[in-house]
């Protein structure tokens, strides 16, 4: 398959998963029962932070993690009591716990009191117009302080060679305008002709069977390899291809 050809068939990939019936079965889904910003991209982050495992399990439990937060992520956020924290200790999703929970509401207080939030963390620099450089950057500013806490696990670092499937999904969701109802594009400070495909496993192996991935670990490595191209395809959008590559691999099974 020639290059232009392989670039018709995920277009047209793209064009039957990148709709709206997309969130019926997925984690966006949960980011979608908001219309505050501040809402939509907390609650994007924490169901991003969880999107491991079974995806009804994922669905169900982040949606738990609204329920706890009153179904206001960014006031619980800002004006969250002792006794508030303290309802979040019985929450487990895998390894993801009410600990983890209750420094991640903590951090993003902080964030949003003293660092502009989280789009403004993950601007990328003039200097630096590595959006996986930002990642890392953003883990260090999000566990400023208590860089020892057990909860760092959870969120992935690009520089350590990790994939970061769930940060650049996340991403994905935030960045990217599709004007199909699924990707939100609320943040204008971030192109995203930067953004990367959530490399996982459904991605990953659609990827290698048609050509556009080489190595067989999904790792850093593995991204920037099929960053690259995937940027050959589409430059402006590379990641709509994250909806044809998932998409092949889960409802297709490619």
């Amino acid at each position: 398959m020639s290059l232009l050809e392989l670039k018709e068939f995920l277009d047209s990939k793209v064009l039957l998963y990148n709709t709206i019936d997309f969130l019926e079965t997925d984690p966006i889904q949960i980011p979608h029962q908001f219309q505050l910003k501040e809402d939509i991209e907390i609650a994007g982050f924490l169901t991003a932070t969880i999107a491991w495992g079974n995806r009804k399990s994922i669905i169900k439990n982040a949606d738990r993690m609204m329920q706890l937060m009153g179904y206001a992520p960014y006031e619980f956020v800002l004006n969250h009591s002792e006794k508030d924290l303290k309802r979040l200790e019985g929450f487990v999703h895998r390894t993801f716990n009410g600990e983890d929970f209750q420094n991640f509401i903590i951090n993003l207080k902080r964030l949003y009191l003293f660092n502009g939030g989280l789009e403004s963390v993950f601007q990328i620099s003039e200097t630096n117009k590595n959006l996986q450089f930002s990642i890392h950057h953003f883990k260090k500013v999000f566990f400023e302080g208590n860089e020892k806490s057990r909860s760092t696990k959870h969120i992935s670092d690009p520089l350590k060679n990790s994939a970061a499937k769930r940060i650049n999904m996340f991403l994905r969701w935030m960045v990217r305008s599709d004007q199909m109802g699924v990707d939100f594009g609320i943040w204008n400070s971030i192109s995203p002709s930067e953004l990367s495909c959530p490399l996982d496993v459904h991605s990953g192996n659609v990827a290698r069977k048609l050509g556009l991935l080489k190595r067989k670990q999904n790792d850093a490595k593995a991204l920037a390899e099929l960053d690259s191209m995937l940027r050959q395809l589409d430059p402006k959008d590379p990641v709509k291809y994250d909806f044809a590559l998932f998409g092949l691999g889960v409802f297709e099974k490619f």
